[in-house]
């Protein structure tokens, strides 16, 4: 059995470790909204009854016009392993595209692969490899999922690296835990790319809610081998809802459908995400910039180099990083750290001008 993917959170396991109780640490360790919104209300019938047709609609239609997308499905959040895993699934169920824009059902997808690892049909271009591509370091479900199902995960660390050899391309925009973003004509470009050579681009914007700039949802119906995923807890405030959303073409979101089977999203999830979505966000995106511009004066204060990061985290580069963290730990502070890359730190927002004091106090208690 692999080991378990690390991530933020853990309240509960280092109260254990530093004592205190674990209401009373002040968790930084995660790239949510500190300030939840309030939840709007939610019918009685959305407890009582399964999650109805009508009800899925209601959130897609709302989720389309938040997005400016197209075709759009609630699911469970990305990052999870049951949607992670519907990706190998998808690229061993052969649904290719070739160059003239025909959908090309490849019946065996298991072939050998020939020395350039690309074969050519009537015109058409159809990867035979079984590599993947992810933009790293980044989230790590996505190469866990690939390499249980028997792919070989290429770890790249620029969008050149990706080449016709892969099936799939993962891109997190804005990445996780650095904050490097891709501008949309550069996901296009790698898309078309991909679409040429018969594989499809998966742009997770987990963390897109922030700067919808950046976002290809608007772009989507015409990129037809691209799927994006969208997490909604994190933008609201809102983690355990575990809820996102894929945006993709019609018969790709109805494989997933099918292999996620009804009721994938509990109905109180859906309508909270109906009328959130609904709703002028603008006093929400301030109110993380404004928390975002407290914690980067705190940082700055503790005389931390910020390397990256996005509205709702700061990465810190530091060669005392586990001595930071250590430290903050017994302040009943936490962040999170990266076993790969020992000199990082990934700083959550605080919630409020009290927790930046907090925050900054223990800081300066730090000895360099």
């Amino acid at each position: 059995m692999s080991a378990p993917i690390a991530h933020g959170g853990g309240i509960t396991a280092a109260a254990a470790a530093f004592g205190g109780r674990p209401e009373d640490w002040l968790d930084l360790s995660t790239g949510i909204n500190p300030c939840p919104v309030a939840l709007p209300d939610i019918p009685a019938r959305a407890w009582h009854r399964l999650p109805d047709r009508h009800l899925i609609d209601e959130a897609r239609r709302a989720a389309r016009d938040h997005y400016g997308s197209g075709e759009i499905l609630p699911l469970p959040v990305p990052g999870t392993q049951s949607v992670i895993q519907l990706l190998p699934r998808l690229v061993e169920a052969g649904r290719l595209v070739g160059v003239a824009d025909e959908q090309v059902d490849v019946t065996d997808n298991r072939v050998a692969a020939t020395d350039d690892r690309i074969a050519v049909t009537d015109d058409r271009i159809a990867v035979t490899d079984n590599r993947i591509a992810v933009v790293s370091p980044t989230y790590g479900e996505y190469a866990r999922a690939f390499t249980s199902a028997g792919f070989t995960v290429d770890a790249v660390d620029n969008l050149a690296a990706i080449g016709i050899e892969h099936r799939l391309a993962v891109v997190v925009n804005p990445n996780n835990p650095d904050g490097r973003v891709w501008p949309a004509e550069t996901l296009i470009a790698l898309h078309d790319r991909m679409k040429a050579a018969g594989g499809l681009l998966v742009v997770d914007e987990a963390f897109g809610d922030t700067d919808p700039a950046l976002s290809l949802a608007s772009r989507a119906p015409q990129l037809t081998n691209l799927i994006i995923f969208r997490s909604f807890g994190k933008f609201f405030g809102l983690a355990g809802l575990r809820l996102g959303f894929a945006i993709a073409r019609g018969d790709i979101l109805a494989r997933f459908e099918d292999w996620l089977g009804p009721w994938a999203v509990s109905g109180p999830a859906v309508s909270i995400a109906g009328s959130l979505l609904r709703s002028d966000v603008s006093a929400i995106r301030s109110r993380i910039n404004e928390r975002c511009t407290g914690q980067h004066a705190v940082l700055k204060g503790g005389g931390l180099r910020m390397a990256g990061g996005t509205a709702l985290f700061t990465l810190v580069a530091d060669a005392r990083a586990g001595d930071i963290y250590m430290h903050l730990c017994r302040h009943h502070i936490l962040v999170r750290k990266f076993e790969y890359a020992p000199n990082w730190l990934r700083f959550g927002l605080t919630p409020d001008p009290a927790a930046d004091r907090r925050l900054g106090e223990a800081l300066q208690r730090f000895e360099r």
